[in-house]
């Protein structure tokens, strides 16, 4: 056993713990700083579909140690079994302590996986973290045919179509919901990409649960609760996941609503000099405040420039999580930023919604030229921008940050109509049907009426 102690300690190496300590080097460039991790090497969370297709392998998809190297920040590898918050230092499960001044709490999140009967059968497959478990997977996958996905979200259509693009048979996909990503985008949205799923020859079963998985030691059927049964070599459950604070909870940090240890705006825990960001931490919406159920590696990094600024003083604050995301199916993509219509309407907020859709270029047969469907959503009243959800080229994927941008600065109808851009025949969509302006526009005749 050996005792060592750093100025700042970082608990976790992923999206947030990576970020948090580049901030506080950059904040206070003369404390030391060490980053506990209990993976020899970290994967690229969003990246992980892209490891069964497009990447193809593991060992492509890693968050490389170099900024660590770069910022000064020494790492060691570990498991952090209890923080004694009392004595401020860490054990470590080789019995190894670290004490710390400041210590921030970024231990991510773990699969969801529910008690459905049979759900420890083998060859069902929570999506770990873990460069091994995920390289076991990919061994796995090679000699399967019939692959089933439980959960219509990002995880699970993004899994779908790389597996089908590495050339699995029979891919389908099981969403309790009416459509996949109903919970991300409104109805004609989540429509249009349930068309692109079916065109690249996904099975999508939609508005029905699991209702056991059946074999003898393996998995070999999944039965839905209307009775249909699906064969199944292998099963990859993609239901979201839960914070991670078995070690934060029983060292006395106070959890919040959903689960998550609770913060304040500054990113501290309660406990005094600790802080918590990324998946493990609680989430308030920008919306009203209410409590936010949301898990994004691009939450976790706004949230470590927080917690990494404020160690030993308050320099930034969170604003509330707004929620933007993205994804894609082949060349289709669809992005969202803030609220949709029916996150509106559980919200309580009366709104407008207004939706314009044109090329991408000028004239529309510009090489490259693709439709894009920008929707926004106004509060009535004030004008201000609730939300944006866009489908179509690629370039939705960056147009969203400027929607949330928007967001972010309250900006209203009047204000988006006369928005300044840039455009170009080759790069952008027309200055006269430019769709992010004329969307604003329609949304303001409707609640002009």
């Amino acid at each position: 056993m050996s005792m060592m102690k750093k100025e700042i300690v970082v608990i976790g190496g992923s999206a947030a713990g990576l970020t948090a300590a580049i901030t506080a080097h950059r904040q206070y460039p003369d404390r030391s700083i060490l980053l506990v991790r209990k993976e020899e090497q970290v994967v690229i969370p969003c990246g992980i579909p892209y490891i069964y297709g497009t990447v193809g392998s593991p060992k492509k998809n890693l968050i490389p140690d170099a900024p660590l190297e770069a910022n000064g920040i020494a790492l060691t590898v570990g498991e952090v079994v209890g923080i004694d918050t009392a004595g401020s230092k860490l054990e470590l499960d080789n019995g190894d302590e670290i004490g710390y001044e400041r210590l921030i709490v970024a231990t991510g999140s773990l699969p969801a996986m529910p008690p459905i009967p049979g759900f420890d059968k083998g060859d069902i497959w929570g999506i770990y973290k873990e460069v091994p478990l995920l390289t076991e997977l990919q061994t796995r996958l090679q000699s399967v045919n019939k692959l089933v996905i439980v959960g219509g979200g990002f995880i699970g259509i993004e899994f779908a179509d790389e597996c089908k693009k590495a050339g699995i048979e029979e891919v389908t996909v099981v969403e309790f919901l009416p459509h996949c990503l109903m919970l991300a985008f409104d109805e004609e949205f989540a429509v249009e990409a349930e068309k692109r799923l079916q065109d690249r020859g996904i099975r999508l079963k939609t508005g029905v649960k699991v209702a056991r998985f059946e074999g003898e030691t393996h998995v070999e059927r999944v039965v839905l609760e209307t009775g249909e049964t699906i064969e199944a070599d292998l099963v990859i459950m993609g239901i979201g996941a839960v914070a991670n604070v078995k070690v934060a909870k029983e060292s006395g940090l106070k959890l919040g609503a959903t689960g998550a240890i609770a913060v304040d705006r500054t990113m501290k825990t309660s406990v005094p000099n600790i802080f918590a960001c990324g998946d493990c931490a609680e989430k308030i919406s920008f919306f009203g405040g209410v409590p936010s159920p949301l898990k994004l590696a691009s939450i976790a990094a706004s949230e470590a420039r927080i917690a990494g600024a404020n160690l030993y003083g308050i320099r930034r604050e969170n604003i509330g999580t707004i929620g933007v995301w993205s994804t894609a199916i082949g060349e289709f993509a669809l992005a969202c930023g803030g609220l949709t219509e029916s996150m509106a309407k559980k919200a309580g907020y009366d709104y407008v919604a207004g939706t314009a859709m044109g090329p991408n270029r000028h004239p529309g047969c510009m090489p490259d030229a693709e439709n894009i469907t920008i929707k926004l959503l106004f509060e009535r009243r004030t004008g201000v921008l609730l939300g944006g959800q866009l489908m179509g080229s690629k370039s939705v994927g960056e147009l969203v940050n400027v929607i949330s941008a928007c967001i972010q600065k309250r900006m209203t109808f009047d204000d988006i109509a006369t928005f300044q851009i840039g455009t170009h025949p080759a790069l952008t969509s027309s200055p006269i049907a430019y769709q992010l302006v004329n969307a604003a526009e329609m949304a303001f005749m409707k609640a002009a009426k």
